[in-house]
C-alpha cells in the first residue's frame, strides 16, 4: 500500500479524494443556488389556476382567471389551487432530484 494511501482507492491519496470531495462540494453548491433560482409552473382547471413556484419550493406566483370565480362553489377554485401548486412543486422537486443525482453519480445522498 502506498504511503498515504488506502485498500481500495484506486491508487488516490487521502490528499486527492479530500480535493475531489471539496469540488463536488463546490459545485453542489452552485448548482443548488441555480436550482433555487429557476422557476416551475403548472396549472389547474384549463389553465384557470396558474401556480409557480422555485427550485428552492417556494411559491413564487399564482394567478387567477377572475372569470373562474364562482363565489357559490369556492371549493372548486380552492381545488384548483391546490392542484396547480402541487403539481408546480412536484415538478420542481422532480427536476432538482435529477439534476443533482447527475452530479452525485447516484450516490444517494438524499437530494
Amino acid at each position: 500500500m502506498a504511503r498515504g494511501g488506502f485498500p481500495g482507492a484506486g491508487g488516490m491519496n487521502m490528499q486527492q479524494l479530500m480535493k475531489q470531495a471539496q469540488q463536488m462540494q463546490q459545485n453542489m453548491a452552485k448548482l443548488q443556488e441555480e436550482l433555487a433560482q429557476r422557476e416551475f409552473s403548472a396549472s389547474a382547471g384549463g389553465g384557470a389556476v396558474k401556480a409557480t413556484v422555485n427550485g428552492a419550493k417556494l411559491l413564487k406566483a399564482l394567478e387567477i382567471d377572475p372569470d373562474c370565480v364562482d363565489p357559490e362553489d369556492l371549493e372548486m377554485l380552492q381545488d384548483m389551487i391546490l392542484a396547480a401548486v402541487n403539481e408546480a412543486l412536484r415538478t420542481a422537486e422532480e427536476t432538482v432530484s435529477a439534476e443533482m443525482g447527475k452530479l452525485t453519480g447516484g450516490m444517494g445522498l438524499g437530494f
